[in-house]
């Protein structure tokens, strides 16, 4: 089962006296600053959770998995998670 967005808003709603509007507006708010400050090329920290990074990706040879045909990818750039110690434990226990 996933954890959506709708399921944070709720729990925010639960532990902290407000409306859904409310609710609603905080998580979009700090979504933006994240996507914000990812797309400006700054990795996202949060103690205790885990670090967003930007890294880039140069360009490669792929292949095209339904044809077979090579391909050149282009470079980009991806997104990706490590989470910290902490949340490590907590997952594993």
């Amino acid at each position: 089962m996933t954890f959506t967005k709708a399921d944070i808003i709720k729990k925010l709603q639960n532990k902290f006296p407000s409306s859904k509007f409310d609710s609603v507006l905080v998580i979009q708010k700090l979504l933006e600053i994240i996507k914000r400050t990812l797309e400006s090329g700054e990795d996202v920290l949060i103690s205790g959770f885990g670090k967003f990074c930007v890294k880039k990706k140069e360009e490669r040879r792929g292949r095209n998995p339904s044809t077979g045909e090579d391909m050149i990818l282009k470079a980009r750039r991806v997104v990706t998670f490590k989470c910290s110690g902490k949340l490590r434990e907590k997952v594993n226990n």
